[in-house]
């Protein structure tokens, strides 16, 4: 159903580009107004009522991947478009990203008993000599809500850790952050450094951050960049042949 929540339809307001806009919006196409309140409660960084909404929402018997999916994920869509975009900042994310945990306290435990098999396994880390990780852990949170299992290694990460937890975890995908331009050059190191090893076929990389652009990707040789939390779940989708439709920035 169409958008009924008011106050969440003034937090759409803020999502300028419309291709972004229209893949929202269709996180909400079938979803219960229930699940459009716990996305925009989520948002505002109310974690109590989430929590409460949450626990109401399985109750009345929606399934855990449901209130996942359509109030969870689609609620931090906003938050990550929103923080790329300065319209809030670190402290807002962390708000919000305390709120799901507070939704996921709840969801977590069934989707454990579930038994249900993990799309894949994802490496995240930011670059050695970069601290910055608000970005990177938002990526996380939607990769772990989309279904994969995150291993995640912080930040200031060496390549040959990178290297070590692909060959551990049997990794599929391999993800890079960067927030500072100084830190950018260390992707195409770590890149370098699975040629050298022989592993750079095994794995796919995809790379994000502020100054990161598609042509700086493709120039240290990566296979995908994702500008936010969106587009990196949907970059590990199509990596592994799972059909999606990735939107792009200039709505093509």
């Amino acid at each position: 159903m169409p958008v009924v929540n008011e106050l969440l339809e003034r937090e759409l307001e803020y999502v300028t580009n419309q291709a972004e806009q229209d893949h929202i919006r269709a996180l909400w196409d079938d979803a219960h107004p229930l699940m459009q309140d716990i996305s925009v409660n989520l948002i505002q960084g109310k974690n109590q009522e989430v929590y409460d909404l949450t626990q109401k929402a399985l109750a009345d018997g929606f399934s855990a991947n449901t209130i996942l999916d359509d109030g969870l994920i689609a609620g931090m869509a906003i938050v990550g478009i929103k923080f790329r975009d300065n319209v809030i900042f670190v402290p807002e994310v962390l708000v919000a990203a305390r709120a799901m945990k507070a939704g996921m306290e709840h969801i977590e435990p069934i989707l454990s008993a579930s038994g249900v098999e993990p799309l894949g396994t994802i490496v995240m880390g930011t670059v050695k000599g970069d601290l910055h990780d608000i970005g990177k852990n938002l990526c996380i949170m939607m990769l772990r809500g989309a279904g994969f299992t995150v291993v995640d290694l912080g930040v200031d990460t060496a390549p040959e850790d990178f290297i070590d937890a692909v060959e551990e975890n049997e990794a599929d995908v391999l993800g890079m952050s960067a927030l500072l331009t100084t830190t950018m050059p260390n992707m195409g190191r770590t890149i370098d450094a699975f040629e050298e090893v022989e592993l750079r076929d095994a794995v796919k990389v995809m790379v994000g951050g502020a100054p990161l652009t598609q042509e700086f990707a493709d120039d240290m040789g990566a296979d995908g960049y994702g500008k936010d939390a969106i587009e990196c779940v949907d970059i590990a989708k199509d990596f592994l042949g799972i059909v999606t439709q990735i939107k792009t920035g200039d709505g093509e």
